[in-house]
C-alpha cells in the first residue's frame, strides 16, 4: 500500500491590488503550491502589467473578471473600495481576505459577514501581526496582564494617505489587546494630533478592562525613529515583544545579592532574563495558509467576525475622538 500523501487542493487565487501591500501579497502567493495565481488587478494597468509579467501571471481588464475566475481572492486597495469589491466577491461565491480595515462603515461590515456567514465562506481581514511567531507565544506567557504599553513609531512616508495611524497601525495593538485581556471593556479614550493633514499622525488610545488591566497604545507616523514593541506588567516579571524581530523577553525580580567574583570584582545580580525561543516564519505567509486551511476546513478562523467588529468600532471610535 502507497504511503505517499495525497497533494494539497489547490485553489484558483486572485490578488485584487498590486501597491505596497498587495505586492507583499502577490509575492507570497506565488510561491505557495496550495495556491493557482490566476492574475492580479490593479487600476493602474502598467503596473499591473509589470506586476504579471513578473510572476508569470495574467493582468485583469477589471476586478469583477478576475473575480469570476477565482475561488478565492485578495483584496488590497484603498479602504473606501473594500465595501464594493468584497460583496461583488461574495456574492460570486468567492472566498475574501481582504486587507484592514474592513471598511470605514460598522453597518457595511456588519453586511459582509452576514453576507459570508450566509454563503458559508471564508470572510478574513488582513490582521498580520497575529501571525506573528513573537504574538503567537505571547498568549501562553502573559495570562495575567495589570499594564500593557504598545509602541508604532515610523518615519514619515507617502504610502498610507486615506487613513491615519488609528487605522493603520494601532488597529493591529487594539487587536492584539483585546485577544490577550480577554475580559470586558469598560472604557475607552483617545487623543492624537493631526500635523500633516487631515488624518492624525500621532495618536495615543487607553483602554480599561474590568479587572483593573490598563493598556496605553502609541503610534506615530512622524517619528525619525522606528518602533514596533509591545510591553507587558504582570505581578511575577515584565515582559518586552519585539514585533520586528519577533522576539520575547521575560524579566523577572531576581534575589538581591551581592556576588565577589575570583579577581575581587564585586556585582549585585538584581533580575534575570529569559529570552523565549520563537518559532519564526514570514508572518503574511502564515496568515494565507491559515486562510487557505479555514478554506478547506482545516482550520477555524483566528480572528472572527464579531471580534473584528469590535475592535473596528474602538478604532473608528477613537479616530472620531481625535479628529472630532
Amino acid at each position: 500500500m502507497s504511503t505517499k500523501k495525497a497533494p494539497a487542493k489547490k485553489i484558483r487565487f486572485g490578488i485584487i491590488g498590486v501597491g505596497h501591500m498587495g505586492s507583499y501579497h502577490l509575492s507570497v502567493v506565488a510561491g505557495l503550491a496550495t495556491h493557482d495565481l490566476v492574475g492580479i488587478f490593479d487600476a493602474r494597468q502598467e503596473q499591473a502589467k509589470e506586476k504579471a509579467d513578473l510572476f508569470e501571471t495574467l493582468a485583469f481588464a477589471t476586478y469583477q473578471e478576475l473575480i469570476r475566475e477565482c475561488e478565492a481572492v485578495t483584496i488590497a486597495v484603498p479602504t473606501h473600495l473594500h465595501y464594493e469589491i468584497a460583496r461583488y466577491a461574495l456574492e460570486q461565491g468567492v472566498h475574501v481576505l481582504v486587507e484592514k480595515p474592513i471598511t470605514f462603515d460598522i453597518a457595511q461590515a456588519e453586511e459582509l459577514i452576514g453576507l459570508a456567514a450566509e454563503k458559508k465562506l471564508i470572510l478574513q481581514v488582513g490582521h498580520v501581526e497575529r501571525f506573528n511567531g513573537a504574538v503567537m507565544a505571547l498568549s501562553m506567557i502573559a495570562t495575567e496582564p495589570l499594564l500593557i504599553q504598545t509602541r508604532r513609531l515610523h518615519p514619515q512616508n507617502n504610502r498610507i494617505l486615506d487613513v491615519g495611524v488609528v487605522l493603520d497601525l494601532l488597529i493591529h495593538d487594539i487587536d492584539i489587546v483585546m485577544n490577550l485581556v480577554k475580559k470586558p471593556l469598560v472604557r475607552h479614550s483617545a487623543v492624537g494630533s493631526c500635523i500633516t493633514g487631515k488624518h492624525e499622525d500621532i495618536a495615543v488610545i487607553e483602554l480599561q478592562f474590568e479587572g483593573g488591566c490598563i493598556a496605553t497604545l502609541t503610534a506615530s507616523r512622524l517619528s525619525q525613529y522606528k518602533e514596533r514593541t509591545l510591553t507587558v506588567t504582570q505581578k511575577n516579571n515584565f515582559i518586552i515583544l519585539n514585533y520586528g524581530s519577533q522576539e520575547i523577553e521575560i524579566h523577572r525580580q531576581g534575589n538581591s545579592v551581592t556576588v565577589t567574583a575570583p579577581d575581587e570584582i564585586k556585582y549585585s545580580q538584581e533580575s534575570v532574563v529569559e529570552r523565549v525561543h520563537i518559532h519564526k516564519d514570514n508572518p503574511l505567509k502564515s496568515e494565507h495558509m491559515h486562510f487557505y486551511n479555514c478554506i478547506i476546513g482545516s482550520e477555524q478562523p483566528l480572528v472572527t467576525g464579531g471580534a473584528d467588529l469590535e475592535t473596528l468600532k474602538i478604532a473608528l471610535d477613537s479616530v472620531r475622538q481625535i479628529t472630532g
